[in-house]
């Protein structure tokens, strides 16, 4: 009998059901999801006004497709272009969000022709060759180099070194407005502005990576919203489908419709399933105004974490849902206890416990990951 390659590390728990903010064992545990495969279920698990547009979906048509429209992608389009800043208009189906950022930089190569590529420090993009190439972490890296030659890391928010770092030689700038995978660490101001500054006196293009700071998590639907930064492209991806595959770039007009016939395509991007969620999903962000239900719950579950008592707790850092704990220690050793206490959760770089719960995750949830949080820290202090 075959078997599932064995590249995750395993905790020894069967999930076997998921309902909005929770999820249960195969023994009947109840877990505070804070953890949400990565920030996927944002929307929360089998959330109904998802399920039931999910379900409508598989008794219609399943896979077209892009050659062909469908009321579906028409209905996707309609509801996700309601939560689209002014002058962005092109949408890219893709299935991922390292998809999403390769697709982007091929907009980027294509239209200045240019072969650089800049992203930064704690930079994390995605595995496949070309986003994994502008992704800084060795461990990441090492063994498949080498890859894309033309990529420059510059120092993240860095904003004096900007100038240094965008050349004449760069088609695109590839930044997350918070460094998830690198350790939950937000940009500046500053910096945003600096990198938008400097590629339009440069002629290259901004690209926002919000594959998991997008849709709401950070307290605003787009978090580069709340920098006051407007890309030429930002991708999205993760909570977009409601926990279904996803990824997408959206770009500015200006930058649409670039590729020939051929020169980009995708077998299930679009797919009517996946289109039917993410409709559904856009029109509950909106209609339950998410992102400032997001900032509420996200003010809660920040002061709570600052509130362990623990010396080995050195900082809270993050957005909205988006949150890190800062350690003296490394994080990786909280995750199993955690799960002994009832709550998953993720880390982040090498110290930095991540926080990633659906929006709706109450004032009791805060105190059950308070509680979990606190004693694991205070355990790992004694002697």
């Amino acid at each position: 009998m075959g078997r599932i390659a064995k590249y995750y590390r395993e905790y020894g728990v069967r999930i076997v059901r998921g309902f909005m903010q929770y999820v249960w064992d195969d023994q009947g545990r109840r877990y505070v999801d804070c953890n949400t495969n990565h920030g996927v279920v944002f929307l929360g698990h089998a959330n109904p006004k998802i399920a039931e547009a999910v379900k409508r979906q598989l008794e219609e048509v399943w896979a077209v497709p892009l050659n062909f429209s469908t009321p579906a992608r028409e209905r996707f389009i309609e509801e996700f272009s309601k939560l689209l800043p002014a002058k962005f208009g092109i949408v890219f189906l893709q299935n991922t969000g390292t998809e999403a950022v390769e697709v982007a930089i091929k907009i980027a190569k294509k239209v200045t022709k240019r072969p650089t590529i800049v992203a930064f420090t704690n930079s994390f993009h995605g595995r496949t060759m070309g986003s994994l190439s502008i992704t800084w972490n060795e461990k990441y890296r090492k063994a498949f180099e080498p890859l894309y030659p033309h990529v420059r890391f510059g120092k993240f928010n860095v904003a004096a070194e900007v100038d240094k770092v965008v050349g004449e030689d760069t088609c695109c700038v590839v930044v997350e407005p918070i460094q998830g995978e690198g350790g939950v660490n937000p940009a500046t101001p500053e910096f945003l502005k600096a990198l938008r500054e400097e590629t339009q006196r440069k002629g290259a293009l901004l690209i926002i990576d919000e594959v998991q700071t997008g849709f709401g998590r950070t307290g605003a639907v787009w978090a580069f919203q709340k920098y006051g930064v407007e890309p030429d492209i930002f991708t999205a991806g993760k909570p977009v489908a409601g926990g279904l595959p996803i990824g997408l770039a959206v770009a500015k007009e200006e930058f649409g419709d670039v590729f020939e016939p051929g020169e980009h395509g995708s077998t299930f991007a679009g797919n009517a399933v996946v289109m039917a969620a993410a409709a559904a999903a856009s029109r509950l962000l909106r209609e339950e105004d998410v992102p400032a239900k997001a900032e509420r719950a996200g003010a809660e579950l920040a002061k709570a974490l600052a509130e362990t008592g623990s010396r080995l707790a050195v900082r809270v850092k993050g957005m909205g849902l988006m949150l890190g704990l800062e350690l003296r220690v490394k994080a990786d050793q909280f995750i199993q206890p955690l799960l002994d206490r009832g709550v998953m959760a993720l880390t982040a770089g090498v110290n930095t416990l991540r926080f990633l719960p659906p929006y709706m995750i109450s004032k009791e949830d805060v105190e059950v990951v308070h509680g979990a949080v606190s004693e694991v820290l205070k355990k790992a202090e004694a002697p």
